[in-house]
């Protein structure tokens, strides 16, 4: 059975001199330098050498024997960016990965040696991130926005959240991402899709995981 392991890090606890970026490969190197606010840099160096950690550990490696193969659906494998992964000794490692980073944490899920076509994501979203003006005509469907005027005045931000985070994990499961129009997509109710509560998330966070 296909049982997510999930934990949640502070990168505060992760950034590391330079010299360990070498670990995340080329790709990461180019797209790290491409940051122009340092502590934005710092974070997602930290967010990635969290993940080559997290896969080590479950998989009882070396780091060191780990090469990271990010792979997008429209741009192919060995990227910066798309569903990531690794090669372990020339061949895929066996596990389906997720990561989010958000307010200073990072996310991360795992499904060890997962059965083929297997597909993970996950999100973690800050409740204060969502609130703008405009938000729920561009990200909610009619029947979500319907859902979010029932629940009490106090909760609405937090459930605002919930849906976005569930919506966001729920695309990087299917590897559409943004590219699908995330007014559309309706998550109150989805087979695979919940809400994370077992993770301990600091307050004002909130996180969701999609599994198909």
């Amino acid at each position: 059975m296909d049982s997510p392991i999930v934990e949640l890090w502070k990168l505060d606890d992760l950034l590391v001199p330079d010299i360990r970026v070498e670990a995340l490969g080329q790709p990461a190197l180019d797209r790290a330098d491409r940051f122009t606010n340092p502590m934005d840099r710092a974070e997602f160096v930290a967010g990635r050498l969290a993940l080559l950690n997290f896969a080590a550990s479950l998989l009882d490696v070396d780091p060191a024997r780990l090469v990271p193969d990010y792979r997008c659906p429209q741009c192919g494998p060995r990227q910066d960016h798309g569903r990531p992964g690794f090669m372990l000794d020339a061949g895929s490692a066996p596990l389906a990965l997720s990561a989010s980073r958000a307010s200073g944490w990072v996310l991360l899920a795992a499904v060890v040696r997962p059965t083929d076509g297997l597909r993970l994501g996950v999100d973690l979203e800050s409740v204060d991130g969502v609130g703008f003006p405009g938000f729920d005509d561009v990200a909610l469907t009619s029947n979500e926005q319907r859902f979010l005027a029932s629940v009490p005045e106090s909760e609405q931000t937090r459930q605002r959240a919930r849906l976005w985070a569930r919506k966001e994990a729920w695309l990087k499961m299917t590897g559409e991402g943004l590219r699908n129009n995330p007014a559309e997509l309706e998550v109150l109710d989805l087979p695979g899709l919940r809400d994370i509560t077992d993770a301990k998330l600091p307050d004002r966070l909130v996180a969701a995981l999609a599994l198909g």
